[in-house]
């Protein structure tokens, strides 16, 4: 048999214990009284019983009973998962519609009731040549500077007839409000994102879930009656961190209810239904056409999730993976009554075995807890800096392409620029799905970021090259065929940086367990919040340092194709319920190795305590005559 138990601390060269904790040819103790420090040793209670595997074994026992995604009520608890993406792209969304920056003039009365009008910087080109609109007159020269005017005529692209920025003057000197507006909502999300998982772990995901959107209805729908931008950028926060509440909450339900084959199925429909609240978002301003009402109609629909308090139950996979069985064995009958299953079906005994360990008591776990393991934190790290890179270099080539600079701007349609966007965002999804279906997680995430990197070196380096040939007179090289390179590079990278980013932060929710994967979501999507940020920050300081920054990001994706190669692979792998399963999520080989061929690496159910070896010559009679020293069988 295998040699797996450790020797005692301090135990010398004496003989391993047998199994029921006696060792062999052992004298028993003389009678008398105890040696000092004996009252010490029998005072400490022994340990707790390991809980059943069964219970532990989610995927392969409960689930299976339930009936899995065969049972009407399971479906219909999907569904429920899936409703609420649409206005969670809604919000995502609107600050391009409330924030957007509108062409605009200023408009003077010379005392004659005549106006003058006079040009603005407004126009996202940055372009100050801008025409007025036909009903006013020619503008008229003027010593005035551009921005000393007492009132603004608006022209706004974004379907609106007011929004945020017309509504306050947000424009020449206060126009930096803008930027600090758009960073509440993403800095309410990256705080929610930390906050909300950890109490997730420690209270459930429905509880979570309901205070969300309660909180969300009331900071939503106070944003559409603030009275000044300050009112508007703070009560912002409160929304994105409440929306975190409900998009992470949502997110690990979704991952709970689901079996193996269909959690990748089932996460990429909600991600589709939540573009298809990114594609409605135009019309949506189109009817509202004031951002008050816009704002309103956005938030409302989170009424309907209210009702969620009575049909929502709590996760049952976390509710056994945190050994709350009384609660879990309500919840099964619920489930089973509701199937209209018979109890029949539970062939492995789950509910006897469930009344056995009804008293033991719960246990609950921070995320913190993650530091002291070995092989867990690293792939949660790993995660989090793919999502960082794949968000944050999506901001460079989204720029490269809609233009930093006015000459490189594919159009000025601002619904031609946000549909392009939104395109490439769902081709982006499209193709996640065959590539991830055929190559796995760790695969597709590997060659998503070697298309992201490629497309980023060759926008840095081949167009550098192509712009100082185009200097010379007889190079036949003109900047238009730079800029046509810089476009193609520029929706490669946007499509293959999404990826990226999305299949990261799904990546996590499987190879993070149960007990923890609020906390482990948590940070993956706050790590995405991080690079998303880059995008008003670079705007806020007027694209100034924008080579650096993308120089950055390159960097970044060329280590995360090595730290790709350290991630495990899910794929049709039962999710880890607790730490130590979390911690035996070891990477495989990338290519699966020839039959007949020993893999050189070990995995860690393979891995076996050595630190007895020498103690071998005093239990060599309990070994079989065909077993080596190292447990393994011999041929």
């Amino acid at each position: 048999m295998a040699i797996e138990r450790r020797r005692e601390a301090g135990g010398g060269g004496r003989p391993l214990p047998e199994e029921n904790g006696s060792v062999p040819g052992a004298a028993a103790p003389p009678p008398g009284p105890p040696p000092a420090g004996a009252a010490e040793i029998q005072a400490v209670p022994p340990p707790a019983a390991a809980c059943s595997p069964l219970l532990l074994d989610y995927d392969g026992s409960v689930l299976p009973f339930l009936g899995g995604l065969g049972g009407g009520y399971q479906r219909t608890l999907v569904l429920l998962t899936w409703v609420p993406a649409l206005f969670i792209g809604f919000s995502k969304f609107s600050d391009s519609f409330l924030l957007d920056q509108p062409d605009f003039w200023c408009r003077q009365a010379d005392g004659q009731g005549n106006w003058s009008v006079a040009p603005g910087h407004g126009n996202r080109s940055g372009n100050s040549s801008i025409f007025p609109p036909a009903a006013l007159p020619t503008p008229v020269a003027g010593n005035a500077s551009e921005c000393d005017c007492h009132e603004w005529h608006y022209r706004i692209r974004a379907g609106l007839v007011q929004n945020v920025v017309s509504k306050w003057d947000l424009v020449c000197d206060s126009a930096w409000k803008v930027h600090i507006a758009k960073f509440s909502l993403l800095v309410g999300l990256i705080f929610g994102h930390l906050i909300t998982g950890c109490i997730a772990d420690w209270v459930g995901r429905r509880p979570i879930l309901l205070f969300s959107v309660i909180f969300i209805l009331i900071f939503g729908l106070t944003v559409a009656l603030s009275v000044n931008v300050t009112m508007f950028s703070t009560l912002r926060f409160f929304e994105g961190f409440c929306l975190a509440g409900i998009v992470l909450s949502l997110y690990a339900l979704r991952i709970e209810l689901c079996p193996p084959a269909h959690r990748f199925m089932i996460t990429m429909v909600a991600s589709f239904i939540e573009m298809a609240g990114q594609f409605l978002m135009p019309g949506l301003a189109a009817l509202c056409r004031d951002w008050q009402v816009l704002q309103a109609v956005i938030i409302c629909p989170f009424l309907l999730m209210l009702l969620y308090w009575v049909i929502f139950p709590e996760s049952l996979r976390w509710l056994m993976a945190t050994q709350q069985f009384e609660a879990s064995k309500e919840l099964i009958l619920q489930l089973t009554r509701k199937n209209r299953m018979n109890a029949e079906s539970d062939i492995k005994g789950v509910v006897p075995e469930l009344e056995k360990e009804i008293t033991r008591r719960s246990k609950k776990v921070c995320i913190i807890k993650v530091v002291g393991t070995r092989n867990l934190w690293k792939n949660i790290v790993v995660l989090c800096v793919n999502s960082l890179t794949g968000y944050g270099i999506h901001h460079c080539f989204a720029k490269s392409m809609m233009g930093h600079e006015a000459k490189m701007t594919i159009t000025q349609n601002f619904y031609a620029d946000y549909y392009t966007m939104a395109g490439i965002a769902l081709a982006s999804c499209l193709a996640m799905c065959p590539v991830v279906g055929f190559l796995g997680r760790r695969g597709g995430l590997l060659l998503f970021m070697i298309l992201t990197a490629l497309a980023s070196l060759l926008q840095l380096g081949l167009l550098n090259l192509i712009g100082k040939y185009s200097q010379l007179p007889d190079s036949g090289m003109s900047d238009s065929v730079k800029d046509k390179f810089s476009t193609a590079f520029s929706i490669v990278g946007m499509f293959s940086s999404h990826a990226v980013g999305s299949l990261s932060v799904f990546f996590c929710a499987e190879i993070t367990p149960t007990v923890i994967r609020g906390g482990g979501l948590g940070l993956v999507l706050a790590s995405a919040g991080f690079g998303r940020l880059t995008a008003p920050i670079m705007e806020l300081h007027n694209q100034k340092g924008y080579f650096l920054h993308h120089v950055i990001f390159a960097c970044c994706t060329l280590i995360c194709i090595i730290c790709i190669l350290l991630l495990p692979e899910s794929k049709n792998q039962n999710l880890p319920e607790n730490i130590p399963d979390g911690e035996h999520y070891t990477r495989q080989p990338l290519l699966p190795h020839k039959k007949g061929e020993q893999p050189l690496l070990l995995t860690n159910s393979e891995l076996k305590d050595y630190s007895g070896l020498h103690d071998s010559a005093t239990v060599s009679d309990g070994i079989s005559e065909n077993t080596t020293a190292n447990g393994m069988k011999s041929m």
